[in-house]
């Protein structure tokens, strides 16, 4: 009887091992303040986004603060926060000094970006089965901001969406 209460319990401790390994393979709940902090790094290690939008000028568009913002958020999740990353004109290049959870109160709709969609939608932009231009025209992809500056910068941009795919995260719940 002992034998088989201690192989229960064993196999009950490992279960929550297995799955608390899961969780944090998976990486940080989707679009949640964790996550923005890596998609920044992930930002800044993609030689389109940095270099690109410092060419073409889309980093200048800053509203004088000497950054850009976007706000970004599943809309499905509709009681959780939206996430933030400011962009920064950095020795040449467009560099991502922040992620995380909002802070930006008062955006400049001539500067600024503000992006939903729902969490099926951004793994399929993530996973690269569209681009933004299709995203956005299907209503896939909700778009708030300066659209011509956008739309001169659809290579770079669909690079963002594809962040979406390649930082590790957890779309089984929203974020809080």
């Amino acid at each position: 009887m002992l034998n088989k209460k201690l192989r229960k319990a064993f196999f009950i401790a490992l279960m929550f091992g297995l799955a608390a390994v899961s969780a944090r393979a998976a990486g940080p709940v989707f679009m949640s303040a964790d996550w923005a902090r890596q998609a920044c790094d992930a930002w800044n290690a993609d030689p389109v986004l940095t270099g690109e939008l410092a060419k073409s000028g889309w980093i200048e568009n800053d509203a004088k603060r000497g950054f850009k913002v976007m706000q970004i958020y599943r809309t499905d999740c509709p009681n959780s926060p939206r996430v933030e990353m400011r962009v920064s004109l950095r020795d040449g290049k467009a560099i991502c000094v922040y992620g995380g959870k909002v802070e930006t109160a008062k955006l400049d709709s001539g500067a600024d970006y503000v992006m939903h969609a729902e969490t099926a939608r951004w793994g399929e932009m993530g996973r690269d089965e569209y681009g933004p231009m299709k995203a956005m025209m299907f209503g896939r992809l909700k778009f708030d901001g300066p659209m011509m500056e956008a739309m001169g910068n659809m290579g770079p941009f669909k690079n963002f969406l594809l962040l979406t795919g390649k930082v590790a995260a957890s779309s089984a719940s929203c974020p809080n």
